[in-house]
């Protein structure tokens, strides 16, 4: 978010600091990841030139029209994940295994007795695209900080009465107010006081404080697509495809935040005024995503000799309609020491938020090559350029009957992320006529600009969570092999996944750094293909 953009909210007295939605959230739910069959995976999905697999039906529709034959296949994936956190030295490892049915798919291949398109192929599909489940967990010793303080600068502005609840007045900040919702769950949880009779805030942390923290983020869900292709060739020289995918997103997190501090600035026994003591609070928040959308996507492969193939396909954006839910939830305590009964407690819980807003996720753009060795083997190469700078979030008008693009948030996308390129390496060699061998590599460069990684960018996040983790560099590593008899085919495939990224427990802000933590996810995947080509 721009660095005046705060000034102008506080200028504007409750004008919310954090939204309803934000780049963050449409940043979560638009990544891909490498599924689809056992041979697609097990070559690091380098198809873009070659077809011939029912999963490039979700990369290149032009894959089908290479087809001469029906095929039907399915896919089974057992999932292996291990997220590793480094807090400053305070190292965490968190394991989890997920299994899944990911693909089934048809391809026929009819011919139509035409020189010039000998064959004409149509294929549907389901495939699991993208992934979200992700556990971790970590703890920070020394913080030099408070998320309260951060909380107390972004309500500077606000007057204490539009926080508070009016029993009276049946006054309720939540709905009868336009106020930041954590600032109103910080202000009624004793996490901050304003200064004397002020609209300034004071947090927990203030000199000689000791703090430290922890945290755990619970991630779940996935993006489905089912995808409809035309596709055939042209004098079995070029090949073409054209498709729709119809997207089924579902996101889901559970995010919590503790933080222990002595010689804290706290409420005093009647809450009203302040004196140094020990605190605890616990922030919990609930976040859900989801909805469906739609896709097109067109490709090409070109076959000049026998020997080499090259491929290109466009994918137009997604286009999402979403349903977005959230609630938070503080449970606070104050004593006098430490090791002292506290002499105040608190338990807050803001309402359960619930709003629609639509996404359009990032164009791609794929190239590949490949050549065929000896009639035996095959090496395969793919770029893809993914444009996540160009992602764009439309929000309901003020009258709420249409949507319009949300240029604030727009432009917090484009000052957050970048384009990504993504990498992918093939090969495949058929040792007899009923086993083949594959293996592949993927790079995928990082999706977020170094500004904002490295925390020289403010950023803002939705609802009562100001956590977020971004994606560094992402590779894969993969092994396979295919088993034939007759008609039937078993497929299997290894996919090792290695992703770095960087949790922060809020934005940094003025001269203070926010607690960050290093978080490295290598993930196992065994895939299994059972498929029957008539």
């Amino acid at each position: 978010m721009r660095p005046n953009k705060l000034l102008l909210l506080s200028l504007l007295g409750c004008a919310p600091a954090m939204m309803a939605q934000s780049a963050i959230d449409a940043y979560n739910v638009s990544s891909t990841d490498l599924y689809g069959t056992a041979r697609f995976q097990s070559m690091a999905g380098a198809f873009t030139a070659l077809g011939g697999d029912i999963s490039t039906m979700n990369q290149n529709p032009a894959g089908i029209g290479v087809y001469r034959s029906n095929d039907f296949n399915l896919s089974f994936d057992v999932d292996m994940q291990s997220a590793n956190t480094n807090a400053y030295g305070n190292k965490t490892t968190l394991d989890k295994t997920f299994a899944d049915f990911t693909n089934i798919g048809y391809v026929g291949a009819f011919s139509i007795n035409n020189e010039v398109m000998p064959y004409l192929s149509f294929g549907v599909s389901y495939n699991r695209i993208a992934s979200f489940n992700r556990r971790y967990s970590g703890y920070f010793n020394s913080i030099n900080t408070s998320l309260s303080n951060y909380i107390a600068g972004i309500s500077n502005g606000i007057a204490p009465k539009d926080l508070l609840f009016d029993n009276k007045s049946s006054y309720n900040p939540y709905f009868d107010s336009d106020c930041d919702w954590l600032s109103i769950l910080s202000y009624n949880g004793h996490l901050i006081k304003p200064v004397g009779n002020s609209d300034q805030y004071n947090g927990l942390y203030q000199n000689g404080t000791i703090a430290d923290a922890q945290f755990e983020v619970w991630e779940k869900g996935h993006i489905d697509e089912y995808a409809f292709n035309l596709g055939g060739n042209i004098m079995n020289t070029v090949y073409w495809g054209v498709g729709v995918g119809i997207t089924d997103l579902s996101y889901r997190s559970k995010v919590f935040y503790d933080e222990s501090l002595g010689g804290a600035l706290i409420p005093d026994q009647s809450g009203n005024n302040t004196m140094t003591g020990a605190a605890y609070y616990r922030l919990d928040n609930e976040k859900s995503i989801s909805g469906t959308g739609f896709n097109f996507k067109f490709g090409v492969i070109v076959k000049p000799i026998n020997e080499l193939r090259f491929g290109a396909a466009i994918h137009t954006p997604t286009w999402y309609k979403l349903n977005h839910q959230y609630y938070g939830d503080l449970y606070s305590q104050f004593a006098v020491n430490a090791d002292d009964q506290p002499f105040l407690t608190s338990e807050q819980g803001t309402p359960m938020a619930d709003f629609e807003w639509r996404l359009r996720s990032p164009w791609r753009f794929t190239l590949g090559a490949a050549g065929v060795i000896g009639g035996r083997g095959i090496i395969s190469v793919d770029y893809e350029r993914v444009q996540y700078n160009n992602m764009s979030i439309s929000t309901p008008n003020s009258w709420g009957d249409s949507f319009q693009p949300n240029d604030y948030l727009n432009g917090d996308i484009k000052n957050y992320f970048q384009a990504a390129n993504i990498v992918r390496i093939g090969a495949e060699f058929r040792a007899t006529p009923w086993l083949s061998l594959r293996a592949g590599y993927s790079y995928q460069s990082s999706d977020v600009k170094e500004a904002a990684y490295d925390g020289y960018e403010e950023v803002f996040t939705s609802g009562t969570d100001p956590s977020f983790t971004f994606d560094n560099t992402t590779q894969y590593i993969t092994a396979g092999v295919g088993l034939r008899y007759k008609s039937f085919y078993l497929d299997m495939a290894y996919v090792h996944k290695r992703q770095e990224s960087e949790y922060h427990a809020f934005t940094n802000y003025g001269n203070v750094v926010s607690p960050k933590a290093s978080l490295t996810n290598n993930n196992n995947k065994l895939v299994f293909t059972l498929g029957y080509k008539f």
